[in-house]
């Protein structure tokens, strides 16, 4: 049972316990929010059930404030959970339902995303090809170096977000069914895979955390190439946002200030200390980890609503973004041919 983003599940990410509802507008944009709430993740666990065997059912059709309650006294929403399937949850674990659960709703979450990102870097890439004869002056450590063109800035925008996608792309998500100890029959996992569109593991990942550091690792690396260029943006002179009626300051009426950007940096300075943690939780005790484990879902989720943020906000910068600077024969050396290379290397 797949999740799209209906109203419903967009009105639920208001449910999140990581989701304000005074901050959400900058911390939770865009629609990968509402793939990471509560109520997504809820409905990850029971098509996880469902593809075990059990019957098929709608998250709404959960008391979620009851279930979380109860959660707190197994540190699992698995355990109670895990009533409503007696039949054909034998020999599932928690940890079972609960990785391939991320892993689900990661890959719903990265839809939306992915969709973003690729739309930040077409419009870098159509300020690279606008603006390749725009002269500007380089600089750097801060200070005034050679003179360059705008759309090689641009263009270097568009690799970045480009190559981090890679990354992302070639994250693994796959499917955890190693039951107690790691050793449960591999044809159980190959049918979850099968039934839910994820991968199916060489072998269970229960105390083998790469996977899920991996997928972290690769959110750092394009929230990482999103802050890059809102640092820009904030920085370059004759270059501003272009939304009417956005950026308004509280005390000077003359000022316009680069809310996108902002909002892109506010997001990505809080991505890489979720990273940490991700790795930090690589170690695990034995066949299940004691706290480790635990601490990836909620450091998960507010790397894949964050990252989801920065990128809808830049997606937004980028394709609003307006250059004051007039087009000129100036030298800008050889920046239109290497803009070339990497447009062309963006359209593949």
């Amino acid at each position: 049972m797949d999740i799209d983003s209906t109203s419903e599940f967009k009105a639920s990410a208001k449910l999140s316990s990581s989701t304000s509802e005074l901050f959400g507008g900058i911390y939770a944009r865009g629609e990968v929010a509402a793939q990471v709430s509560d109520r997504a993740w809820l409905q990850a666990m029971l098509d996880v059930e469902a593809a075990l065997g059990g019957r098929a059912l709608r998250a709404q059709d959960v008391d979620l404030a009851q279930l979380g309650r109860d959660a707190a006294e197994h540190a699992s929403p698995v355990v109670p959970l895990a009533k409503l399937f007696e039949d054909t949850h034998a020999g599932a674990t928690s940890q079972d339902i609960l990785d391939t659960a991320m892993m689900l709703v990661a890959k719903r979450a990265l839809a939306p995303l992915v969709a973003d990102a690729g739309a930040a870097a077409d419009a870098a890439a159509a300020l690279a090809e606008a603006h390749r004869h725009t002269p500007m002056m380089g600089q750097t450590l801060l200070q005034d170096a050679l003179p360059t063109s705008f759309g090689l800035k641009a263009a270097g925008w568009m690799t970045g977000i480009d190559e981090a996608l890679g990354e992302l792309r070639r994250a693994p998500l796959a499917v955890q069914m190693g039951g107690p100890v790691g050793h449960r029959d591999p044809a159980i996992a190959a049918s979850v895979a099968q039934h839910l569109g994820l991968d199916e593991p060489v072998l269970p990942w229960h105390t083998n955390r790469v996977r899920p550091a991996q997928l972290a690792c690769a959110l750092g690396l394009l929230a990482g190439a999103l802050a890059k260029i809102a640092r820009d943006v904030t920085l370059l002179a004759g270059v501003r946002e272009g939304v009417p009626g956005r950026g308004a300051s509280s005390a000077m009426a003359h000022k316009r200030n680069p809310v996108a950007a902002v909002s892109v940096l506010a997001c990505a300075k809080r991505v890489p200390g979720l990273v940490s943690t991700m790795l930090a939780c690589m170690e695990q005790e034995l066949e299940r980890a004691a706290g480790a484990w635990q601490a990836e879902w909620g450091t998960m989720t507010d790397l894949l609503r964050l990252t989801g943020s920065a990128t809808a906000w830049a997606r937004d910068l980028l394709e609003h973004l307006d250059v004051e600077a007039q087009a000129s024969d100036g030298d800008v050396g050889a920046s239109s041919q290497l803009i070339d290379r990497a447009l062309d290397a963006h359209r593949r």
